[in-house]
């Protein structure tokens, strides 16, 4: 069974090359908002979440903080996707519990090592 990544940005461009990216070896399922990505899981469950920080409404940061306090969503891995990859955003992601950053824009080739790094473990 393939597994399934959620990819939640909300540039129509980043959810496409991420798609486009990942879509030969995993289930992708895009959305633009932290609101549909909460909605989205109250019906499936993803392997992965690729998560954009700076979102309108509700960002990243905070997505992450509340998928952290929901014991059936903790455990899910994040890793997210972010135009701004210095070490002061990357030590706040790890602190909030992702797995790592990906620096926008990515190389396709980059996106799908680290999601198989992640997931193949």
């Amino acid at each position: 069974m393939q597994k399934m990544i959620f990819v939640v940005d909300d540039s129509s461009a980043g959810l496409m090359v991420a798609a486009a990216a990942l879509e030969s070896e995993y289930r992708v399922l895009t959305m633009a908002s932290a609101e549909k990505l909460f909605s989205m899981l109250n019906r499936l469950r993803p392997d992965m979440i690729l998560l954009d920080i700076e979102m309108p409404g509700m960002g990243g940061f905070e997505t992450i903080a509340e998928l952290k306090k929901d014991p059936d969503r903790r455990e899910i891995p994040v890793v997210f996707l972010t135009g701004w990859s210095d070490g002061e955003t990357a030590a706040r992601a790890m602190e909030a519990g992702a797995l790592g950053i990906i620096g926008k824009p990515f190389e396709p080739a980059a996106l799908r090592d680290l999601v198989k790094k992640y997931l193949e473990n």
